[in-house]
């Protein structure tokens, strides 16, 4: 079996390689040249080198694959480089799969997100158009909306949002700030999230390219629930610091975004605060129980990665 892994160079998709590779799927990757070096098993794979705005290098990259994994996603766009979520979300998906029809490749697995319901921001609002258009194809697709995701990124190049965490925030030396919408500092950090091993994204992905049951359906994927505050304590003292909090306004850090979010230098956008302060919690008991995994836990030992 042989499957199209769109978005394999980046933090998930080195993942997903590992699980492809572990049950003897053959992973097909269409990356930029120059690009190979972030793979970890580049020799296990095929790869067809193109850009996914051009379609005759995804129609070359789908040919005599099986399934097609998108799983190409960005968390903050720069529109004057031509790195856009219409474009990477929306449009990247579009193509694939109007070539995949083309090509009678009926498995579709996409990367969604949880929250794309919202609808309240650039991200979530292409996340759900790719949805959307994703469903009214005749595919067998199925769609994956995990809640934040953490694990070793397993190189420099891998954005990972407890790494990232800890560069941008706390490890500055000065409170880390616990956002609070409203007047009452005292409900600082009362947003949760569900925070799923990457690994387990990955086996549930590689799992349910087989199994009739996800066919058609939307998946969230989240493990134990916690208040940010509490993620906030749990990172810090991963990589052994005792990190000091302070309450702040979200409305004060939004206006800060608002005119530097443009730049790569500044660690959060305006969009981001909005997904944040919304909260990102799901139940994932289900697929746990369909695939018999027993998910990995959001503690100090697996995030012992952020000590080095």
């Amino acid at each position: 079996m042989k499957v199209l892994l769109m978005g394999g160079t980046g933090f998930v998709g080195s993942y997903i390689i590992d699980e492809l590779i572990n049950n003897e799927i053959v992973p097909r990757l269409l990356i930029r040249k120059g690009s190979e070096y972030k793979l970890l098993q580049a020799e296990q794979c095929e790869l067809v080198f193109g850009d996914i705005s051009h379609d005759s290098a995804i129609r070359d990259a789908m040919q005599d694959c099986d399934a097609i994994i998108y799983n190409i996603g960005i968390i903050r766009e720069f529109p004057e480089k031509g790195i856009t979520f219409e474009c990477l979300h929306y449009i990247g998906v579009k193509k694939c799969v109007e070539i995949a029809k083309e090509l009678n490749i009926n498995r579709f697995i996409l990367m969604s997100a949880n929250g794309v319901y919202n609808n309240r921001t650039e991200y979530q609002k292409s996340k759900l158009l790719a949805e959307e258009y994703l469903k009214s194809a005749d595919l067998d697709y199925t769609i994956f909306h995990p809640s934040l995701i953490f694990g070793d990124p397993r190189g420099n190049n891998r954005p990972e949002f407890c790494t990232q965490l800890k560069k941008d925030m706390l490890s500055l030396p000065f409170p880390a700030p616990i956002f609070y919408t409203g007047l009452n500092p005292l409900k600082a950090g009362n947003y949760a999230l569900s925070p799923i091993h990457a690994k387990d994204v990955a086996t549930i992905f590689v799992k349910s390219i087989q199994e009739e049951k996800t066919v058609k359906k939307t998946f969230s994927l989240g493990g134990e629930t916690y208040y940010w505050r509490d993620i906030i304590s749990i990172i810090s003292k991963a990589y052994e610091k005792n990190k000091w909090t302070i309450p702040v306004p979200v409305f004060a850090i939004k206006g800060i975004a608002k005119l530097f979010e443009r730049f790569s230098w500044f660690p959060i956008t305006n969009d981001q605060l909005t997904m944040l302060i919304e909260g990102n919690v799901c139940q994932s008991k289900n697929i746990y129980r369909m695939f018999d995994i027993t998910p990995i836990p959001f503690n100090f030992e697996t995030l012992d990665y952020l000590r080095s």
